[in-house]
């Protein structure tokens, strides 16, 4: 992989065998099956080098770089999918792009902060890692930031509590869940069991 500036490029080579055999034979020597596809072009079966690849694991997602495939040439892409089997990554999928036509991807959330409830007893729970939108390759942010510091127990971040920047369109609902503070199931049951024992109390007085 190189880079100059921005333009970071990836190599690639092309497919040809599609075995078992051949798919391993590309894993055992550093590499991982993958397709280029999209932009109402032919689909272009590749193989990359994995430990290059999965430094664009992140920014790939919406940083536009360039597959350069042998014998094709320069191909601008993003990464679609990356398909993993008992944990390691056993495909990928490059989206080829244009630059002056939106596309739809999955941007990761990054929650930054302590949340403000955990400190009390509460437990974060991350329900959502990946906000599906819509943009232009040039609009898309590598990441969309979650603040949760000021979250207490009980309190909730929703898709509509991102900060999205200008250009780019939210294709989640505006109302799922992203992350919230919730009470542990143990100091629940107690708290439960104090209640019961309090009400009775209570009416035997």
């Amino acid at each position: 992989m190189s880079s100059k500036g921005n333009n970071v490029q990836l190599k690639a080579e092309l497919r040809t065998e599609f075995t078992r055999a051949s798919r391993r034979r590309i894993r055992e020597g550093g590499g991982v099956p993958a397709v280029v596809y999209g932009a109402q072009s032919e689909s272009i079966p590749v193989a990359v080098n994995l430990k290059e690849t999965s430094k664009l694991f992140v920014t790939g997602r919406s940083e536009v770089f360039h597959l350069d495939v042998a014998g094709k040439g320069s191909v601008p892409v993003l990464i679609k999918d990356v398909q993993k089997s008992r944990g390691d990554v056993a495909h990928i999928d490059f989206l080829r792009v244009s630059m002056n036509k939106p596309v739809r991807v999955s941007i990761p959330v990054e929650y930054k902060g302590t949340a403000a409830g955990t400190k009390t007893g509460g437990i974060l729970q991350t329900q959502v890692t990946e906000v599906e939108v819509e943009g232009l390759p040039s609009d898309l942010p590598t990441t969309l930031v979650a603040d949760v510091s000021a979250l207490e127990v009980g309190d909730k971040l929703t898709v509509a509590d991102l900060h999205i920047p200008e250009g780019v369109t939210v294709v989640a609902s505006e109302e799922e869940v992203l992350v919230s503070v919730i009470v542990p199931r143990a100091v629940s049951a107690a708290e439960e069991v104090a209640e019961g024992e309090q009400e009775i109390a209570a009416s035997e007085e």
